[in-house]
């Protein structure tokens, strides 16, 4: 076992106490964060309903644990343990010294939080957007850790020769083209662009119309209030060149701790959820990550729900996940 360093902060506990529930969606200090060294890296996490069944949920990107802020209480009310982590290099983690950020090196930085720190053999997990990469990696990374996982709205595994065998046609990227600058800018010129996002004001900026008029979810999902909240860590000019480490690495620009498990169908049981409303991710998600699930539930379709479908339809995916989890 690892040897890690835990610390917790506790300001801000208290702060919700009379707030309504827009409030507490939005409130930094809602919930204990947690601190341990991991592998080298200051890992920051939430942990709600210790001793219930462990449940990881894991964000993406423009997002950190907060994007969980409406799921972390009704989950661990069903009886399960929360564990919600700040990636390496994202809201209150620590950067990497060793200048990773790549699928491989979250997975190992979880797998470590869960089983080397807090001690558990096994865990279910949940997560979109990059999360749900890390996700698949995860379970065919460390053969029985994962028992259960929910994914939704990701890139789909390397699995070509499956998709057209189960009749998926090759996709049109074109059908995201108008929403793919992001992507281009962050993998191709992250220091151009960072260098032009020369204040907090215009790091926050960048982020926040991924919550509104970019259309990654439902139009009016986000309030200016949610989307402000979301996008406030990435004012840190560190944290947001951190985050846009793996989309340099998906474009070969970047080197990797090691290769993503992401050329092989997953035994791992899968719910698939997708939420249509979403104008990044490709509309074939669904069905082809239900190709690549050897044994899947899904897909399910979420209507009035898009990339973050976790918090767009929290209540929907709250109890669907329970349910699947728990079995």
């Amino acid at each position: 076992m690892r040897r890690s360093t835990l610390r917790t902060d506790t300001a801000g506990r208290g702060q919700t106490a009379g707030m309504g529930t827009d409030g507490a969606d939005v409130d930094p200090g809602r919930f204990t964060i947690h601190h341990a060294e991991v592998r080298g890296v200051d890992l920051a996490y939430v942990r709600e309903g210790e001793g219930g069944l462990p449940l990881l949920l894991i964000h993406g990107y423009p997002e950190t644990k907060r994007i969980w802020w409406r799921n972390i209480v009704p989950l661990a009310e069903a009886g399960f343990e929360v564990i919600v982590p700040d990636l390496r290099g994202h809201g209150d983690s620590g950067l990497a010294a060793d200048g990773f950020y790549d699928i491989a090196a979250f997975s190992l930085d979880l797998h470590a939080l869960v089983h080397d720190v807090l001690g558990h053999e096994t865990t279910a997990v949940a997560g979109g957007d990059v999360g749900g990469v890390v996700l698949y990696d995860l379970g065919l990374r460390f053969p029985g850790f994962v028992t259960r996982q929910v994914v939704f709205n990701t890139v789909t595994p390397l699995l070509e020769n499956v998709y057209a065998a189960a009749g998926l046609p090759p996709d049109d990227l074109r059908v995201r083209r108008a929403q793919s600058d992001y992507f281009r800018r962050q993998a191709t010129e992250p220091d151009a662009l960072l260098a032009e996002l020369d204040t907090p004001a215009r790091r926050q900026g960048w982020v926040a119309p991924m919550y509104g008029h970019r259309l990654w979810g439902t139009p009016d999902a986000f309030t200016a209030d949610a989307a402000a909240f979301h996008a406030e860590p990435y004012g840190d000019p560190e944290k947001i060149r951190a985050a846009w480490g793996v989309y340099e690495q998906s474009a070969g620009r970047r080197p990797m701790e090691d290769t993503p498990k992401m050329f092989e169908q997953t035994p791992v049981p899968t719910l698939v959820l997708y939420g249509p409303e979403d104008h990044v991710v490709l509309p074939s998600f669904p069905h082809k990550m239900a190709a690549a699930c050897l044994d899947c539930t899904g897909p399910l379709i979420v209507p009035d729900a898009g990339h973050f479908l976790q918090w767009e339809a929290a209540e929907t995916f709250n109890k669907i996940t329970a349910a699947f989890c728990r079995t």
